[in-house]
């Protein structure tokens, strides 16, 4: 299976390691990710403004990429999933989508029927946490994982329909099926403060903190995040919990990369 991948800024440089254990564990399961050819940022946040379509354009143009090459686009970051993700959706807007594709031209015009997924939603809907369980080789077992999933993989729920936004599972579905025990905890689904950071840096690391206090005192050994930007937060908030990204403890059950999530 051969899917379009759009890795965004943040894995090139900061997040190696969501992108390179995405790529390695997907091939493990029989995917390819196959990065988009002159892809460009996202754009970093989705803005509400429907007359605003400058910073949307990159995204628009790597879901017309998937769509020619007749694939499902898949991102590993939360936050190029939620801007792609609502990009897509707004599509479906008449107004909007006159106004991109008399941008774009005739060439480029795009018909807002790409797919895109998460590699989380891949994980679940397409691959099955049955065949993951199947490529793991070093079950972590004893490991106890809490997950960490934020706010912009589960919101607006209405739009990314990821997981029940209030209950979620897929993590903890996927920390299974890797042999740990996933850990829960109430702040697992609110946000860390990350764009109020440069604002008001002490109220994020408070946040951040609750967050990883709360991981901790539930008696996790770990936290994992599929957010280049949560990860920055929680590391920044002066607790000792562990944090590490998903595709990190997939690479370790997989036995691709030797146990360093330890702590």
């Amino acid at each position: 299976m051969t899917v379009s991948y759009f890795p965004g800024c943040t894995l090139k440089n900061k997040a190696v390691d969501l992108d390179k254990y995405a790529r390695q564990t997907a091939e493990k399961l029989g995917v390819t990710f196959e990065e988009l050819d002159e892809w460009q940022c996202c754009g970093g946040v989705f803005t509400e403004s429907t007359d605003e379509i400058a910073t949307k354009l990159s995204s628009v143009r790597a879901l017309k990429k998937a769509e020619d090459l007749g694939n499902i686009l898949v991102t590993v970051c939360s936050a190029c999933h939620n801007v792609i993700k609502q990009t897509n959706y707004q599509m479906s807007d008449e107004d909007f989508a006159s106004k991109v594709n008399n941008y774009l031209g005739s060439e480029e015009a795009y018909d807002g029927q790409a797919v895109e997924k998460h590699y989380l939603e891949l994980l679940r809907d397409d691959i099955g946490f049955d065949s993951v369980k199947k490529q793991v080789v070093n079950p972590l077992k004893g490991k106890k994982i809490a997950c960490y999933y934020g706010c912009l993989l589960l919101r607006p729920s209405k739009v990314m329909k990821t997981d029940d936004p209030e209950n979620p599972s897929i993590m903890e579905d996927l920390v299974k099926s890797l042999g740990a025990e996933p850990v829960y905890y109430a702040a697992r689904n609110e946000c860390c403060g990350g764009y109020v950071v440069a604002d008001s840096p002490e109220f994020s690391k408070r946040r951040a903190k609750d967050i990883c206090d709360g991981a901790e005192k539930a008696g996790a050994d770990m936290i994992v995040t599929a957010c280049p930007l949560c990860m920055y937060n929680l590391k920044k908030s002066g607790s000792d919990i562990p944090v590490v990204y998903f595709t990190e403890v997939m690479a370790e059950a997989f036995g691709i990369k030797e146990g360093e999530n330890n702590g």
